[in-house]
């Protein structure tokens, strides 16, 4: 498995994990705003392991629920660099790997807030609705190739996505203590009909059977992972 982190602590940890368990794992320092970045990533992994038959674009941050009229310009185009410009990436380098071979699994990560609005603030949701949109679209373009792409879209999920944000944007970072992720249980409860958060396992189940061949028929989909938020 082969590891794309902009955090190096983070990225080293995750790597030690695998290999601690007895796997294969290649760590590369990544920031998926640039294409260099990316185009490294998928280079050195496949030297290392000989192809790419699998590509999980995850990297995102969160807006902190600004509105429209509260979001900057420089808030706006730091998110979609991340959200939807290195979703962006990671497809077209991973399916120049890909298209030759005739065969890939790409597995985008985007939200509820890709689905409905107020999952997020202006520019999370407009990021995870356009990667729905593309993701639907190299479904399209690359499926007769054999590549399928599909979209995973959590819901209220318990991560550190708050403070990697924080630190990711720097000086453009909004108050991220708003949000479903930061409600009472009374008003989680309200918005989630299983009344709790999931957690990264839950995700990373679905990410697991859409790389899997028991997902082979899946193309162009979005998966849900909300404990029925958007069933409203």
């Amino acid at each position: 498995m082969a590891i794309g982190e902009y955090s190096e602590e983070r990225g080293a940890l995750a790597a030690g994990s695998i290999q601690a368990d007895g796997g294969r794992a290649l760590f590369v320092r990544t920031d998926v705003r640039s294409w260099e970045d990316m185009d490294r990533l998928i280079g050195d992994t496949v030297a290392r392991f000989g192809r790419l038959d699998i590509m999980v674009n995850n990297a995102g941050v969160l807006d902190g629920y600004a509105t429209c009229l509260e979001t900057s310009p420089e808030l706006f185009d730091a998110v979609l660099a991340i959200n939807l410009r290195g979703t962006f990436f990671g497809c077209k380098r991973a399916l120049a790997e890909m298209v030759p071979a005739g065969y890939g699994k790409i597995v985008n990560i985007s939200s509820v807030a890709g689905l409905v609005a107020q999952g997020g603030g202006l520019a999370y949701t407009s990021s995870k609705h356009a990667v729905v949109g593309l993701t639907r679209q190299v479904a399209c373009e690359y499926g007769p190739a054999g590549v399928r792409t599909n979209a995973i879209c959590p819901g209220s999920i318990a991560t550190r996505l708050r403070e990697t944000s924080r630190e990711i944007l720097g000086a453009s970072a909004p108050d991220m203590q708003r949000g479903v992720g930061t409600a009472s249980p009374e008003r989680l409860r309200d918005i989630v009909p299983l009344g709790s958060r999931g957690t990264p396992e839950d995700v990373a189940r679905v990410a697991v059977f859409l790389a899997s061949a028991e997902s082979d028929y899946l193309n162009g989909h979005a998966l849900v992972v909300d404990g029925g938020w958007v069933a409203h």
